[in-house]
Protein backbone atom coordinates (compact mmCIF):
# COMPACT_ATOMS: atom_id res chain seq x y z
CA UNK A 1 0.00 0.00 0.00
CA UNK A 2 1.07 3.60 -0.60
CA UNK A 3 -0.16 6.32 1.53
CA UNK A 4 0.32 10.48 1.15
CA UNK A 5 -1.37 12.30 3.98
CA UNK A 6 -2.03 16.05 3.94
CA UNK A 7 0.66 16.49 0.44
CA UNK A 8 1.26 20.44 0.06
CA UNK A 9 2.83 21.40 -3.62
CA UNK A 10 2.89 24.77 -4.78
CA UNK A 11 5.37 26.60 -7.58
CA UNK A 12 6.40 30.14 -7.54
CA UNK A 13 3.87 31.10 -4.85
CA UNK A 14 0.88 28.78 -6.78
CA UNK A 15 -0.34 26.17 -4.70
CA UNK A 16 -1.40 22.72 -6.94
CA UNK A 17 -1.96 20.34 -4.44
CA UNK A 18 -3.79 21.40 -1.16
CA UNK A 19 -4.10 19.01 1.75
CA UNK A 20 -4.05 15.49 -0.52
CA UNK A 21 -4.74 12.34 1.39
CA UNK A 22 -5.57 8.93 -0.22
CA UNK A 23 -4.39 5.50 0.13
CA UNK A 24 -3.37 3.63 -3.34
CA UNK A 25 -4.00 -0.85 -2.31
CA UNK A 26 -2.27 -3.37 -2.76
CA UNK A 27 -3.11 -6.04 -5.39
CA UNK A 28 -5.45 -3.15 -7.05
CA UNK A 29 -5.59 -0.77 -9.96
CA UNK A 30 -5.12 2.34 -8.43
CA UNK A 31 -6.76 5.74 -10.87
CA UNK A 32 -5.81 9.15 -10.65
CA UNK A 33 -7.69 11.23 -12.65
CA UNK A 34 -8.43 15.12 -13.16
CA UNK A 35 -8.46 17.79 -15.84
CA UNK A 36 -5.33 18.99 -17.52
CA UNK A 37 -3.73 21.16 -15.05
CA UNK A 38 -5.81 19.90 -12.37
CA UNK A 39 -2.69 18.39 -10.43
CA UNK A 40 -2.80 15.10 -11.24
CA UNK A 41 0.56 14.55 -12.87
CA UNK A 42 2.38 16.68 -9.89
CA UNK A 43 0.60 14.00 -7.27
CA UNK A 44 2.06 11.13 -9.36
CA UNK A 45 5.35 12.92 -9.44
CA UNK A 46 5.69 13.66 -5.67
CA UNK A 47 4.77 10.20 -4.85
CA UNK A 48 7.28 8.87 -7.02
CA UNK A 49 9.97 11.36 -5.79
CA UNK A 50 10.19 13.49 -8.65
CA UNK A 51 9.17 16.55 -6.74
CA UNK A 52 9.54 16.93 -2.65
CA UNK A 53 6.16 17.86 -1.09
CA UNK A 54 6.25 21.33 0.91
CA UNK A 55 4.67 19.66 3.52
CA UNK A 56 3.12 16.04 3.93
CA UNK A 57 4.16 12.49 4.37
CA UNK A 58 4.38 9.60 1.44
CA UNK A 59 4.45 6.22 2.94
CA UNK A 60 5.28 3.05 1.32
CA UNK A 61 3.93 0.45 3.51
CA UNK A 62 5.20 1.10 6.87
CA UNK A 63 8.43 3.56 5.30
CA UNK A 64 7.90 7.30 5.32
CA UNK A 65 9.85 8.22 1.94
CA UNK A 66 9.48 11.74 2.42
CA UNK A 67 11.62 11.54 5.57
CA UNK A 68 14.28 9.01 3.80
CA UNK A 69 17.93 9.96 3.11
CA UNK A 70 19.14 9.63 -0.18
CA UNK A 71 20.61 6.14 -0.11
CA UNK A 72 17.59 5.27 1.66
CA UNK A 73 14.93 6.57 -1.37
CA UNK A 74 17.36 4.53 -3.74
CA UNK A 75 16.26 1.15 -1.75
CA UNK A 76 12.86 1.52 -2.61
CA UNK A 77 13.13 3.05 -6.21
CA UNK A 78 14.47 -0.17 -6.96
CA UNK A 79 11.07 -1.91 -5.96
CA UNK A 80 9.69 0.37 -8.20
CA UNK A 81 7.96 -0.09 -12.19
CA UNK A 82 7.63 2.45 -14.08
CA UNK A 83 5.47 3.14 -17.13
CA UNK A 84 5.96 6.29 -19.07
CA UNK A 85 3.85 8.09 -21.56
CA UNK A 86 4.77 7.22 -25.12
CA UNK A 87 6.66 4.17 -23.86
CA UNK A 88 9.97 6.30 -23.65
CA UNK A 89 12.17 3.66 -25.11
CA UNK A 90 15.63 3.71 -25.89
CA UNK A 91 16.05 3.99 -29.73
CA UNK A 92 19.39 2.94 -29.83
CA UNK A 93 18.54 0.19 -27.82
CA UNK A 94 17.06 -3.46 -29.27
CA UNK A 95 13.72 -4.74 -27.11
CA UNK A 96 16.29 -6.95 -25.59
CA UNK A 97 18.80 -3.85 -23.91
CA UNK A 98 15.46 -2.15 -23.36
CA UNK A 99 13.82 -4.84 -21.34
CA UNK A 100 17.28 -5.51 -19.69
CA UNK A 101 18.32 -1.93 -18.98
CA UNK A 102 17.32 -1.73 -15.09
CA UNK A 103 18.55 -4.81 -14.46
CA UNK A 104 22.10 -3.55 -15.73
CA UNK A 105 22.01 -0.94 -13.66
CA UNK A 106 21.04 -2.53 -10.15
CA UNK A 107 21.31 -6.01 -10.23
CA UNK A 108 24.74 -8.39 -10.18
CA UNK A 109 22.87 -11.16 -11.95
CA UNK A 110 24.98 -12.52 -14.76
CA UNK A 111 24.50 -12.20 -18.44
CA UNK A 112 22.78 -15.29 -18.83
CA UNK A 113 20.61 -14.69 -15.92
CA UNK A 114 19.53 -11.39 -16.80
CA UNK A 115 18.62 -12.39 -20.36
CA UNK A 116 16.82 -15.33 -19.12
CA UNK A 117 14.48 -12.59 -16.83
CA UNK A 118 14.11 -10.64 -20.34
CA UNK A 119 12.73 -13.63 -21.85
CA UNK A 120 10.55 -13.96 -19.35
CA UNK A 121 8.55 -10.50 -19.41
CA UNK A 122 8.75 -10.48 -22.98
CA UNK A 123 6.69 -13.75 -22.81
CA UNK A 124 4.48 -12.69 -20.11
CA UNK A 125 3.26 -9.34 -22.14
CA UNK A 126 2.74 -12.07 -24.91
CA UNK A 127 5.83 -10.93 -27.55
CA UNK A 128 7.95 -13.64 -29.11
CA UNK A 129 10.91 -13.73 -31.03
CA UNK A 130 11.12 -9.61 -31.11
CA UNK A 131 14.62 -9.34 -28.38
CA UNK A 132 17.04 -8.21 -31.65
CA UNK A 133 14.08 -5.66 -33.14
CA UNK A 134 14.12 -2.01 -32.57
CA UNK A 135 11.59 0.13 -30.94
CA UNK A 136 11.34 1.92 -34.59
CA UNK A 137 10.16 -1.67 -35.97
CA UNK A 138 7.82 -2.15 -33.61
CA UNK A 139 3.89 -0.87 -33.36
CA UNK A 140 2.22 1.12 -30.69
CA UNK A 141 0.69 -1.41 -29.13
CA UNK A 142 3.58 -3.66 -29.12
CA UNK A 143 6.12 -0.82 -28.01
CA UNK A 144 3.79 -0.19 -24.95
CA UNK A 145 3.75 -4.07 -24.29
CA UNK A 146 8.06 -3.73 -24.32
CA UNK A 147 7.74 -1.11 -22.12
CA UNK A 148 5.77 -3.20 -19.64
CA UNK A 149 7.71 -6.06 -19.70
CA UNK A 150 10.79 -3.36 -18.67
CA UNK A 151 8.51 -1.83 -15.95
CA UNK A 152 8.25 -5.23 -14.34
CA UNK A 153 11.91 -6.36 -14.91
CA UNK A 154 12.81 -6.31 -11.95
CA UNK A 155 10.05 -7.86 -9.88
CA UNK A 156 8.38 -4.83 -8.43
CA UNK A 157 6.14 -3.63 -5.51
CA UNK A 158 5.06 -0.62 -7.24
CA UNK A 159 4.14 0.35 -10.60
CA UNK A 160 3.51 3.72 -11.87
CA UNK A 161 1.86 3.88 -15.22
CA UNK A 162 1.66 7.75 -16.52
CA UNK A 163 -1.29 7.65 -19.59
CA UNK A 164 -0.72 4.11 -20.65
CA UNK A 165 -2.95 4.40 -23.27
CA UNK A 166 -1.80 7.73 -24.90
CA UNK A 167 -1.46 7.41 -28.95
CA UNK A 168 -3.15 3.47 -28.90
CA UNK A 169 -6.55 2.79 -30.30
CA UNK A 170 -9.22 1.98 -28.22
CA UNK A 171 -8.70 -1.89 -29.04
CA UNK A 172 -5.33 -1.95 -28.32
CA UNK A 173 -5.74 0.23 -25.23
CA UNK A 174 -8.42 -1.88 -23.98
CA UNK A 175 -5.30 -4.89 -24.32
CA UNK A 176 -3.25 -2.90 -22.01
CA UNK A 177 -5.25 -2.20 -19.79
CA UNK A 178 -6.17 -5.60 -19.04
CA UNK A 179 -2.39 -6.66 -19.03
CA UNK A 180 -1.87 -3.73 -16.61
CA UNK A 181 -4.48 -5.42 -14.22
CA UNK A 182 -3.22 -8.83 -14.91
CA UNK A 183 0.24 -8.20 -13.66
CA UNK A 184 -1.40 -6.04 -10.73
CA UNK A 185 -3.45 -9.06 -9.46
CA UNK A 186 -0.69 -11.77 -10.26
CA UNK A 187 2.30 -9.94 -8.53
CA UNK A 188 0.12 -8.23 -6.09
CA UNK A 189 1.68 -4.89 -6.98
CA UNK A 190 0.48 -1.81 -5.81
CA UNK A 191 -0.19 -0.26 -9.19
CA UNK A 192 -0.98 3.60 -9.61
CA UNK A 193 -2.63 4.91 -13.28
CA UNK A 194 -2.37 8.67 -14.32
CA UNK A 195 -4.99 8.91 -17.18
CA UNK A 196 -7.37 10.62 -19.05
CA UNK A 197 -8.85 7.37 -20.42
CA UNK A 198 -12.60 6.87 -19.12
CA UNK A 199 -12.61 3.43 -20.73
CA UNK A 200 -9.75 2.57 -18.33
CA UNK A 201 -11.91 4.40 -15.63
CA UNK A 202 -14.79 1.95 -16.08
CA UNK A 203 -12.73 -1.01 -17.55
CA UNK A 204 -9.89 -1.16 -14.42
CA UNK A 205 -10.80 1.16 -11.89
CA UNK A 206 -11.15 -0.33 -9.05
CA UNK A 207 -10.25 2.77 -6.68
CA UNK A 208 -10.57 6.13 -8.78
CA UNK A 209 -9.33 9.08 -6.79
CA UNK A 210 -10.70 12.38 -8.89
CA UNK A 211 -8.29 15.28 -8.36
CA UNK A 212 -10.17 19.16 -8.68
CA UNK A 213 -7.54 21.82 -8.70
CA UNK A 214 -5.81 20.39 -6.36
CA UNK A 215 -7.78 18.97 -4.32
CA UNK A 216 -9.04 15.85 -3.95
CA UNK A 217 -13.03 15.68 -4.59
CA UNK A 218 -13.91 11.66 -5.16
CA UNK A 219 -12.76 8.49 -4.52
CA UNK A 220 -14.40 5.37 -4.98
CA UNK A 221 -14.96 2.62 -7.64
CA UNK A 222 -15.65 3.06 -11.76
CA UNK A 223 -18.43 1.06 -11.13
CA UNK A 224 -19.58 4.09 -8.36
CA UNK A 225 -19.49 6.69 -10.38
CA UNK A 226 -22.70 6.28 -12.39
CA UNK A 227 -24.01 6.16 -8.73
CA UNK A 228 -21.98 9.70 -8.18
CA UNK A 229 -24.07 13.15 -7.37
CA UNK A 230 -20.44 14.83 -7.16
CA UNK A 231 -21.01 17.86 -10.02
CA UNK A 232 -17.49 18.43 -10.84
CA UNK A 233 -16.74 14.62 -11.20
CA UNK A 234 -19.70 14.03 -13.53
CA UNK A 235 -19.05 16.88 -15.53
CA UNK A 236 -15.51 15.89 -16.67
CA UNK A 237 -16.60 12.09 -16.60
CA UNK A 238 -19.92 13.13 -18.47
CA UNK A 239 -18.33 15.79 -20.66
CA UNK A 240 -19.65 13.53 -24.10
CA UNK A 241 -23.12 13.37 -25.17
CA UNK A 242 -22.43 9.44 -25.54
CA UNK A 243 -21.34 8.68 -22.19
CA UNK A 244 -24.59 10.80 -20.69
CA UNK A 245 -26.77 8.64 -22.65
CA UNK A 246 -24.82 5.24 -21.28
CA UNK A 247 -24.99 7.24 -17.44
CA UNK A 248 -29.12 7.74 -18.34
CA UNK A 249 -29.85 3.89 -19.13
Amino acid sequence: MIKVSHINKSFEGTPVLKDINASFEKGKVNLIIGQSGSGKTVLLKTIVGLHQPDSGDIWYDERNFTGMDAEDRKDVRQEMGMLFQGSALFDSLTVEENVRFPLDMFTRKSMEERIERVNTCLVRVNLYNVNKLYPSELSGGMQKRVAIARAIALNPKYLFCDEPNSGLDPRTAIVIDELIQELTQEFCMTTIVNTHDMNSVFGIGENVIFIYQGEKYWEGSGEDIFRCDNKELNDFIFASDILKKIRDL
